[in-house]
């Protein structure tokens, strides 16, 4: 398996490769283990072969896991998809989704940015895979864009009515309601900040995928969910059981939060490989684990050595990381992953 990997300028670390989890359970070093669902666990509509098993075995460590998903859906509806997929809810602490941020922060509204939000919104949102209700938010749903404050994407398939329904409308026609939108310049709320997603064997399309668009139109987005630092400054209760919804609050704390509640130590980056449904921690000497994520789309070192094959980029290329600022790419090119790693 080869994976395509850039490269920007840093310290060369030395590695201690792991091949699997069990073994990494077994040393209960990990209090908290941070699971994507699609493309990790499930592929939509059914587990990956072995996931629930895993994750039954993981919790007999006292692993504390949390699934962090870039779904457009609040919390509580992630963890009751899961039960219907046959995982047990009470494996999870809870979860925190792009769509939960998206929710808290339109519901407080103690953002200054958030705050300065109108109350009429233009809302895309699902049709075959379920319309997203905006109850408790206060808004009001309008079909012109000469009389909306904001746009709010949940996703790609339809156009809310102030009704509460819905209707089906293409990509196509999804667009020309942006490029309306970004003459009005107003500003863009993205739920689901993924282009696409995995759906069985295929690729559906997501809210990211507008939201680009909207940008390129000179739009002003703003992008919830991973990479974006917002959801890893959630402060969770610990306590909180799988039957409720995580407690969100956003507040200017980071990630450090989030592990001196959980009792765990800091880590300080990732490397992300792709085609497996596996997670696998590389601890370098002195250093704090890296975490190799399977639902990444990026992937990214800072140790040009574990190329197989590489060429010195030269043309100032960019890419988007964790904080939302953006790093010069130093290299692109492959890696060779299975003479180290199993599924």
């Amino acid at each position: 398996m080869m994976a395509k990997c850039s490269v920007a300028p840093s310290v060369e670390p030395m590695f201690q490769t792991f091949n699997g989890l069990q073994h990494l359970a077994e040393t209960r070093r990990f209090k908290a283990w941070f699971l994507d669902q699609f493309g990790v666990l499930h592929d939509g509509k059914q587990p990956y072969p072995g996931a629930i098993s895993t994750l039954e075995k993981l919790a007999t460590t006292g692993a504390k896991m949390v699934i962090i998903s870039n779904s457009s859906r609040r919390a509580s509806t992630t963890i009751e998809k899961l039960k219907n997929l046959g995982f047990d809810p009470s494996l999870f602490v809870g979860a925190i989704t792009s769509g939960e941020l998206t929710h808290q922060y339109l519901q407080r509204r103690d953002n200054a940015w958030f705050a300065a939000l109108g109350r009429s919104c233009i809302h895309m949102t699902w049709s075959d895979r379920g319309a997203i209700s905006l109850e408790g938010l206060g808004l009001q749903v309008i079909e012109n864009a000469e009389e909306a404050d904001f746009i709010l994407a949940h996703g790609t398939e339809a156009l809310g009515l102030p009704s509460g329904l819905v209707r089906p409308m293409s990509l196509d026609g999804l667009e020309k309601i942006l490029e309306h939108c970004a003459a009005k310049k107003i500003p863009m709320v993205v739920a689901n900040p993924d282009f696409v997603t995995v759906e069985a064997r295929a690729l559906s399309i997501m809210p990211g995928t507008l939201a680009a668009k909207y940008e390129k139109l000179g739009g002003e987005v703003k992008w919830m969910g991973k990479p974006d630092k917002g959801i890893t400054q959630g402060e969770i209760n610990s306590s909180t059981t799988a039957d409720d919804v995580l407690d969100v609050r956003l507040t200017k704390t980071q990630l450090e939060t989030l592990h001196k509640i959980l009792g765990t130590p800091t880590t300080h980056g990732s490397l992300a490989t792709q085609g497996t449904a596996l997670n696998i921690a590389f601890e370098s000497n002195n250093q704090s684990p890296w975490i190799l994520d399977s639902g990444a789309s990026d992937h990214m070192t800072g140790d040009s050595t574990l190329f197989h094959t590489y060429t010195p980029c030269h043309n100032k290329s960019r890419i988007r990381i964790a904080d939302s600022s953006y790093s010069l790419v130093a290299g692109i090119g492959e890696v060779q992953m299975t003479e180290f790693f199993s599924r």
